[in-house]
Formats: C-alpha cells, structure tokens, sequence
C-alpha cells in the first residue's frame, strides 16, 4: 500500500525535473567537462528535497485545516498536469537537441552560487514542489504522504546523478532532437497518466 503513493511521488516528481530548463542544462555541462560533478549533483538534489518536503508539510497542512480546497487543489493540480502534457507533446512534435556547452563554471563557489541561481530563482521551481507537489500530496496522510514526499526526492537524486555522470554519454545522444522527442512523449505520457487518475479520484 506504502509503495503506490511513493512510485506515484517518484514518477511525478521526475516527469516534472527532467524537463530541460537551465538548472539541467548546467549540470549537463559540468558533467561534459567533470567539473564539481558530484557537489552540484548532491546540492541540485538537495535543494528540490528540501523544497519537495516543504511543500508537502506546508500544503498537507494547510488542506487539513481547510479540506474543501482538497477539491479545487486536486482540480488544478490535474488541469496543470494535463497542459504540461499537452507542452512535453509539443515539444516531442518538434523536438530540438540541447548542445551543452564545453565551458564550465570553473571555481567550485562560482558554480554553486549559478546553480543556487539556477534552482531558487526560478519561479516554475515553486510551482512544480512547493504547489504541485505539495497539493497532489494532500490526498495523502501520514506514512502515505511520506512515502509521496520521499519518492518524489529520490527522483531528483536519480536524475540529477544520471544527467551529471551520465554526461559524457548522454551528451551525443541528446545532441539528437529524436533523442528528446523520445523522451518528452514519455513525460506526455505520464503526465497525461497522472492528470487522468486525479480526476478519475475526484469525480469517479
């Protein structure tokens, strides 16, 4: 039973963080040229878990004390799992590669203040923990919403570790805008799963 809501965690969690952005692209490049490889992966993982575990503590909390935004919480969250869907479908349509670039941030301070930058200063980055996450976790309680939160961060760990030491290989291949299509109609695809069960929970 504790196993569901943590793959579920899991799964939405990292159909949200691979989607490329600045943060994923940055730690690509370290890991191209081996750079503070692990630090930046460990302290990118670190900060979503933080924030993954905010939202669900404060957002769980919340709902509690006011349970009829569960409905309009559980609503929003699948209308806004079902456009992602709809924008990772886009992107696989007309996928592009991502060229990493073969410069790093060099000093080890220099390149945790850009990815502190890169991870706090992005609004989406509240959106997907803090309201996303933490608003589909209210459905949960206790050592379910727990298991929700830590599969969730388990995701950033995995994917964070992948991109960094993975970077040599990955990057040729994802060079390739087939590569990326293969992998956005995949998040398309979980999304879409997702927002489906919201709703069937909500209404069925």
């Amino acid at each position: 039973m504790i196993l569901l809501p943590a793959i579920e965690g899991f799964l939405l969690g990292g159909g949200l963080i691979v989607a490329i952005g600045a943060q994923n692209a940055f730690i690509l490049r370290q890991g191209l040229i081996r750079q503070h490889v692990f630090i930046l992966c460990l302290l990118a993982a670190v900060f979503d878990a933080l924030l993954i575990v905010l939202g669900v503590a404060g957002m769980g909390a919340l709902i509690q004390s006011k349970p009829g935004l569960l409905f309009y919480v559980t609503l929003g969250g699948a209308l806004f799992l079902a456009v992602y869907a709809i924008i990772a479908a886009r992107r696989a349509l007309f996928p592009v590669g991502l060229q990493a670039l073969e410069s790093g941030a060099g000093n080890l301070t220099r390149a945790v203040t850009i990815l502190v930058g890169f991870t706090f200063l992005n609004p989406h980055v509240y959106l997907d923990t803090i309201v996303l996450l933490g608003g589909v976790s209210s459905q949960y309680s206790g050592s379910l919403r727990i298991a929700f939160a830590f599969g969730a961060a388990i995701s950033s760990f995995v994917w964070f570790f992948s991109l960094g030491y993975g970077a040599k290989v990955l990057a040729p291949l994802f060079a390739r805008p087939s590569a990326w299509r293969l992998l956005d109609g995949f998040i398309a695809l979980v999304m879409a799963t997702l927002a489906i069960t919201l709703l069937f929970r909500l209404f069925g």
